[in-house]
């Protein structure tokens, strides 16, 4: 046994050298797993680096531009005019963005509260119908109730001859009527547990707008947009708002000082003016009215119009006399229509 033994011996070494040679290149594979990963790591952040640094110097060339135009005397007033007429298409951005949000929650409200009305109808005529099985049920088991005690009554009180004879078949007949009560009451749990199940029902969720309630919505929100333009193309300040708005400062001159005070009183102005005043519902209505009579869509399910197809602007005065000019507001995006637009 001992010579057995010396012989098998060796073998189990070698087996244990190969166990740990094959755990030493698992280890030597996932270390170089993980190597890799953390040099991925280390470039991404590198990148990351170099992203932020190109963003702080393009940042600094535009204060430095901003600088070099502030300490120019005949560019000083252009930037303060720039400025404000920014402001002034920012205005009417956050002004065209309330009105669209308003109107889309409304919508909404509106759209779930109609689905929640009806759910409730129909839970109501659910209720009303199980409530009435109920009600027929316990008709029906007050009378098999009834019979059972009629039943049980005419078993006690037979005969000894009649007993004999009949009180078998009695006997099976109360026990049948048992049977049906047993059915009976055993119906009358499901229904009311069907019942409470129906009163306990979660309402649906809410749901999006469907593509024609979308498409009503940006009829009114492009009738909105172009009411601020009208407001404000007294002395082409839409333009000059959407044209600082796009065009970084120095690339446009407004001119002199006195020609820049005077544009600014008219911003301020103006602005005050539009401020104090609401339009009319019913011109807003029917200015809506109008962009959907001519709105075209690329597909069935688009809610935003072609552009091309709503580039006519109406001005509708108190009278109700419409006249119109071209501007293509969602082609252009003024006022940043496009994105406000539901879709």
């Amino acid at each position: 046994m001992a010579s057995l033994t010396g012989i098998f011996k060796p073998e189990a070494d070698v087996d244990q050298g190969t166990d740990k040679l094959v755990d030493l290149f698992r280890n030597r594979a996932e270390l170089k797993k993980e190597f890799a990963a953390l040099r991925n790591e280390k470039y991404q952040l590198q990148d990351r680096i170099k992203e932020r640094q190109g963003a702080v110097e393009r940042v600094q060339q535009k204060l430095n531009h901003l600088e070099s135009l502030l300490l120019d005397p005949e560019w000083v007033h252009t930037v303060v005019v720039y400025y404000q007429l920014r402001r002034l298409a920012a205005h009417c951005e956050a002004k065209l963005e309330r009105f669209a949000e308003q109107l889309k929650q409304q919508r909404e409200n509106r759209v779930h509260s109609k689905v929640l009305v009806e759910w409730n109808e129909r839970r109501k005529l659910e209720s009303a119908e199980v409530q009435k099985r109920i009600g027929e049920h316990r008709l029906h088991l007050q009378a098999l109730e009834d019979h059972l005690q009629a039943e049980r009554h005419k078993l006690s009180t037979m005969g000894g001859i009649s007993k004999i004879f009949k009180g078998r078949s009695q006997a099976e007949s109360v026990e049948d009527i048992e049977a049906s009560i047993g059915a009976a009451q055993k119906m009358e749990s499901e229904l009311l547990l069907e019942l409470d199940a129906i009163e306990k029902r979660e309402p649906p969720p809410h749901r999006g707008l469907d593509v024609g309630t979308k498409r009503s919505i940006n009829y009114l929100i492009l009738a909105f947009a172009q009411q601020l333009y009208l407001d404000y193309s007294e002395y082409n300040l839409a333009c000059l708002a959407k044209e600082a708005s796009d065009k970084n400062v120095g690339a446009v001159n407004y001119g002199t000082k006195h020609e820049c005070d005077e544009l600014l009183d008219k911003v301020v102005k103006r602005r005050q003016a539009i401020d104090s005043g609401e339009d009319s519902p019913d011109r807003l209505q029917h200015r809506a009215r109008l962009i959907a009579e001519h709105a075209l869509f690329r597909n069935d399910d688009d809610a935003v119009p072609a552009p091309g197809t709503v580039a006519t602007v109406y001005d509708i005065d108190r009278n109700g006399v419409v006249r119109q000019f071209d501007a293509n507001l969602l082609g252009e995006n003024y006022f940043g229509v496009s994105r406000i637009l539901s879709r």
